[in-house]
């Protein structure tokens, strides 16, 4: 018989501020994970240990939920739901990649015994059976196709236990992690809010649905309808460095640069604390975003300085490399810093979309200081990368990057006299860049290509045409620093005129 009382996880539900932003966390008896009931036919005495690792998943602290569900395991051997748990800590849904290829075989191992040692419950056996579509034919068809299968088996068994929350929860997340970026529309946002909502009301203190809410609401569209979200989701989770990490995506979007500060100062703390390098350095990355858009420069540098001290990192991490990556090039670039962004040594060893943002500020030092034809050379690199990972399916990232390559090739251009070209260059890539939605892993753009074509508008004494599109650019990054900066620069000039 499944258990129908809730099991709270959190007796610190609620924190004051000073404290989370402090990076307070609390364990043991007074861990704070929030609430989750996810009743499971095994042994009475592990459902609360059970409901913890949903908690640290839901929170994805996907190491201690693995480790969660292994202890479960062991103290209930005939518990299929443990292995459910398991290989569910390998499928990380909104992360970049969702499955890393040495994790598959042990998640279908997993599944394997889930299914040897057979569930009590059909609701438990299609979670099983819904879960064991991402692994199956893993080397051999396309990702794509298997997220697709599981969002539908999901949403099958949300809509045979429509009581049952963990059902609509886990598929209010495949939702979101199937969401196209070009879809401005933000259908499946939509649709996952419509699951979460009602939710929120009845279980207020779950982390699944605010945590998942806030990643609905995470596109310039929805963004003012996720900040209670975020300013709750911290107080109910505190334990988990990337509960107190979230609430900055609604703050970023909203401008709100002292409340980013404050929630990535404590994520950032908490993931050190914990030794979880990749929320530390994610955190980072927000951070030094949020203090170069305040204009808090000296402390963004002292961000770029602790990520130097942090010695040999695992650059095969796309985590890990993206934000260590990025954090550098933020604040060479954002800072106007020409020369030293052509210095920046692209990573070796990390991801080829990783490796193309350092390419990247290379070109654009260059470019920008007025040295067209050492560009080139960067340019050629990142269109060899674009075709890298089109050849390979990563149609994302692939267009990222050829984003990039144009912004380079528009500066190039402008050094080379070519103003007209530059212009047109540069909106063509500012409106297939805003037609996208970034990842959860950044905090937008390292240099929004709107943003440049005003800057390039400027400079060629267009100051009424630069104006809108600064306009655009705040309407998409409300507060932004340096589309703040230029349409100051703009209305200005435009009055002299």
């Amino acid at each position: 018989m499944w258990r129908r009382s809730r099991i709270c996880l959190a007796t610190v539900l609620f924190l004051p501020a000073s404290i989370v932003a402090q990076g307070t966390h609390v364990h043991g008896e007074t861990e704070g994970l929030g609430s989750v009931s996810f009743p499971i036919s095994c042994q009475p005495m592990v459902q609360k240990q059970f409901n913890r690792g949903v908690a640290l998943l839901h929170s994805f602290a996907y190491a201690a939920a693995e480790k969660t569900f292994q202890d479960v395991a062991e103290r209930d051997p005939k518990c299929a739901m443990a292995h459910w748990g398991i290989a569910m800590t390998k499928f990380r849904q909104l992360w970049d990649p969702p499955l890393v290829s040495t994790e598959i075989p042990s998640a279908q191992r997993e599944i394997r015994l889930a299914r040897q040692i057979g569930a009590s419950t059909e609701r438990e056996r299609k979670l099983i059976n819904a879960l064991s579509l991402i692994y199956r034919n893993a080397d051999t068809e396309a990702y794509r196709k298997r997220a697709a299968n599981y969002q539908s088996a999901m949403g099958q068994i949300a809509a045979e236990n429509p009581k049952d929350v963990e059902s609509q929860v886990f598929y209010a997340l495949a939702l979101l992690a199937n969401a196209s970026p070009t879809d401005k529309t933000h259908a499946n946002q939509k649709k996952a809010a419509e699951l979460l909502e009602p939710l929120r009301r009845a279980y207020p203190q779950h982390p699944g649905v605010l945590h998942y809410l806030i990643h609905a609401y995470d596109n310039a569209e929805l963004a003012p309808r996720g900040l209670s979200a975020a300013r709750e989701y911290s107080k109910i989770a505190p334990s988990a460095p990337h509960a107190l990490h979230m609430p900055s995506h609604i703050f970023t979007r909203l401008g709100l640069w002292d409340e980013s500060i404050a929630s990535n100062v404590a994520a950032k703390n908490a993931a050190h604390e914990q030794g979880d390098t990749g929320e530390e350095l994610h955190a980072m990355d927000y951070l030094v975003y949020a203090y170069l858009q305040s204009g808090r420069d000296k402390e963004a540098g002292e961000v770029v300085l602790q990520v130097e001290k942090m010695g040999r990192l695992n650059l095969a991490d796309f985590k890990i490399a993206y934000a260590s990556s990025a954090i550098p090039i933020r604040y060479a670039v954002e800072r106007g810093k020409w020369g030293d962004a052509a210095k920046i040594v692209p990573a070796m060893g990390a991801p080829p979309h990783v490796t193309a943002i350092g390419v990247w500020a290379r070109g654009m030092g260059l470019a920008r200081s007025g040295h067209a034809a050492e560009a080139s050379p960067e340019i050629e690199r990142l269109r060899v990368i674009e075709e890298q990972l089109r050849a390979s399916g990563n149609d994302y990232w692939a267009k990222q990057v050829g984003i990039l390559a144009r912004e380079v090739t528009a500066w190039s251009e402008k050094a080379e006299g070519k103003a007209k070209e530059a212009v047109a260059l540069m909106r063509e890539t500012a409106d297939e860049e805003d037609g996208v939605e970034k990842l959860p892993v950044t905090p937008g753009p390292i240099l929004p290509a709107r943003e440049q074509l005003g800057d390039l508008l400027l400079e060629q004494n267009q100051p009424g045409l630069a104006v809108k599109e600064y306009e655009t650019a705040l309407a998409n990054a409300p507060g932004t620093r340096g589309a703040l900066r230029g349409l100051a620069r703009a209305t200005e000039m435009s009055s002299d005129k």
